[in-house]
Parts: C-alpha cells; sequence; structure tokens
C-alpha cells in the first residue's frame, strides 16, 4: 500500500484505538510517517524500540511493599504516564526482539495494560518491522501477538516521496533524477551483499552530503557510501545537465519565453527547477510566465511541471494563463 494511503487509514484507526502494524522493506520511511502523523493531529510521540528491552523492562520489577505488606510491581517510568495526555506508542523494530520480550508485549497492545501499568486513554499503539525475507535480524512473530494487530505492508512509491522530497526542500537534481529515472529511488536487493543501496532515507542522506560542502574529488565516493555506486555515478551524471539549464528567474520574470532544448534530462531538470522556483516567488506574474513558458514543453514535461505546482499549493488556476494551457492539454488529462 502506498504511504499516502496508509497514512489516510492510519489516521481512521488512530481514532478508534486499534493497534496498527506497518510492514516494510529498510529506509522506505515507516517510522517517518507515523512520526508525521502524531504530528499533524498534534500528539506527542514516543519512539520506544522493544528489541533495547528486557522482558522485565516493561512489566516491571517486583519490590515488596513494607507499608502495605505486598508483593507489587515497579511501573516503568519511560512509559506515558499522564493520565491527560495523548499520543502514539511507536514500537518501531517489534520483531527484532527477542520472543520473550515480543510476549511481554502482549498484555501491553491488546489489554493496553502490564503488570500495574495502565496505558492512558489518550494513546494509540503503532508498531512497524522489516519484513523476514529482507535478511534484517528478526525474530518471526508468534500468531498471538500477529493476531492482536491491523497489518499493512507499505510500498515505495515515488510520487509519495516527490511529494515528501518537496515539502523538505529536498535539493532540485535529486529530485529530477528520480523523476527521470525511478528504479533509482529503491535498489535495495535482499539478495546481495552490497552494503549502500538506494532507499528513501539513503537519498536524504545524498542531500545533506551535498549541502555539507565536501570536496569536489570525494563527492562521488561519498554518495556512493549512501546509495551506492550505480545511483550515485547517475546522479552526479544527471546534475551535470542541471548546468545546462537557462537561468530560470528570466523564466519567472518573462525575459526567456522560448527554449530550443529537446533532451528529455534536461526537460525533466527544468520542470522540477521551476517548481523549486516558483516556490520561492509566488507573485502572479511569476506564476504567469511560468503558465506561458510551459506553453511550448512536450506535454508530459508540462502536465507533471503543472501538477506538481499544485501540490506545493501554488495557485495556476487562479493564473491569467490558465484557459490558454487548459486548452492546449486538456485532451491528456482525460
Amino acid at each position: 500500500m502506498k504511504a499516502s494511503n496508509i497514512t489516510k487509514v492510519i489516521d481512521k484507526l488512530i481514532d478508534k484505538q486499534l493497534p496498527v502494524f506497518i510492514w516494510g522493506a529498510p529506509g522506505i520511511g515507516k517510522s517517518s510517517i507515523v512520526k508525521q502523523i502524531s504530528e499533524a493531529k498534534e500528539l506527542e510521540f514516543l519512539d520506544l524500540r522493544l528489541s533495547l528491552l528486557d522482558p522485565t523492562d516493561l512489566k516491571g520489577i517486583p519490590f515488596f511493599n513494607a507499608d502495605t505488606k505486598e508483593g507489587v510491581w515497579a511501573k516503568p517510568s519511560f512509559l506515558p504516564s499522564d493520565p491527560e495526555s495523548k499520543g502514539i506508542l511507536f514500537l518501531d523494530e517489534i520483531n527484532t526482539a527477542p520472543p520473550a520480550v515480543q510476549a511481554s508485549a502482549y498484555q501491553l497492545i491488546l489489554d493496553r495494560r502490564v503488570g500495574e501499568y495502565e496505558l492512558p486513554k489518550g494513546w494509540s499503539i503503532i508498531a512497524a518491522g522489516n519484513r523476514e525475507n529482507d535478511r534484517g535480524v528478526v525474530y518471526k512473530m508468534p500468531p498471538p501477538l500477529a493476531n492482536r494487530f491491523v497489518h499493512f505492508e507499505m510500498e515505495v512509491n515515488f510520487e509519495d516521496w516527490k511529494s515528501w522530497a518537496y515539502r523538505n526542500g529536498i535539493e532540485a537534481a535529486i529530485i529530477a533524477f528520480l523523476a527521470y529515472d525511478k528504479s533509482m529511488l529503491f535498489t535495495f536487493d535482499p539478495l546481495s551483499n552490497e552494503k549502500s543501496f538506494a532507499t528513501p532515507r539513503s537519498w536524504e542522506y545524498v542531500d545533506s552530503i551535498v549541502k555539507s560542502g565536501i570536496d569536489t574529488e570525494l563527492i562521488l565516493d561519498s554518495i556512493s557510501g549512501a546509495v551506492g555506486r550505480e545511483a550515485a555515478v547517475g546522479y552526479l551524471s544527471f546534475k551535470k545537465v542541471m548546468k545546462e539549464l537557462p537561468d530560470l528567474v528570466t523564466i519567472l520574470d518573462g525575459t526567456l519565453t522560448v527554449l530550443e532544448e529537446d533532451d528529455p534530462k534536461v526537460m525533466m531538470a527544468l520542470a522540477i527547477g521551476l517548481v523549486n522556483a516558483v516556490k520561492e516567488d509566488q507573485s502572479d506574474e511569476a506564476i504567469d510566465n511560468v503558465l506561458s513558458f510551459s506553453l511550448q514543453l512536450p506535454g508530459e514535461f508540462s502536465i507533471m511541471l503543472i501538477k506538481d505546482m499544485q501540490q506545493n499549493g501554488i495557485d495556476v488556476e487562479g493564473s491569467s494563463e490558465w484557459g490558454a494551457w487548459v486548452k492546449k492539454f486538456a485532451y491528456l488529462l482525460s
């Protein structure tokens, strides 16, 4: 299931406090979407790694209460205790925890309590883990525990990632390269022994590497260490195309109205670059000029440009050029 669809479903299931489990390959953003949901709903977010706990850490440690003359369990201090609080208890990589620890989570997940501890009413439980066929260090989830969740398998989807990349200011060249070759977004092969491979998470690392100011002679090895050699070479080769682009400001101000270029790589880089440029200058004049300029682009690139502008909240339908654009490309939208 696409991340955007999982987000919509979880948003509803949280209100019903149904435990959810998100399965997926490493590095595809399972924990990120849960955190985004918590931020959107203004909920607290507690990331708990069961693989780092002992069975007694959840249930608590028994001790003798001298006042009551009874044996009681000391509640775990790391779990939420404020009865008025609201949040998401995120059990990440739950299936990397030993079976004994997973067993201690049964009661917490199903009954929302364990030992003397009870999860506040405003909290929901979401878990995530890698699939068993991904060759990660995982334990087979016991059926009694699996049956306590509503399960979803998350897939890598470029359009979801692109929307996220625009929102988070990922370098335009990275977005354009992956739009041109979507297969490079995720190259994980469970049968390969390569340490570096491309995932949405590792492309975020590439963005940080590029913006870190690393010396030019070290950049290829650095990016290869994040996404693998093939993806790194492809990205850096594509980035050279960006140098062939006209000054995007001349398009926004209407100085440049004709583009003498038909290389698909240049078209892709130009479309992504224009989206980022007009995000910074959302004046009526800039939007009008971009729409007018897009009329000369091949249909697929013009449509991608306009859709990406709409996704980023840019009012293209209010442009004086909107009617001309629809008249030219409406047949491709049906």
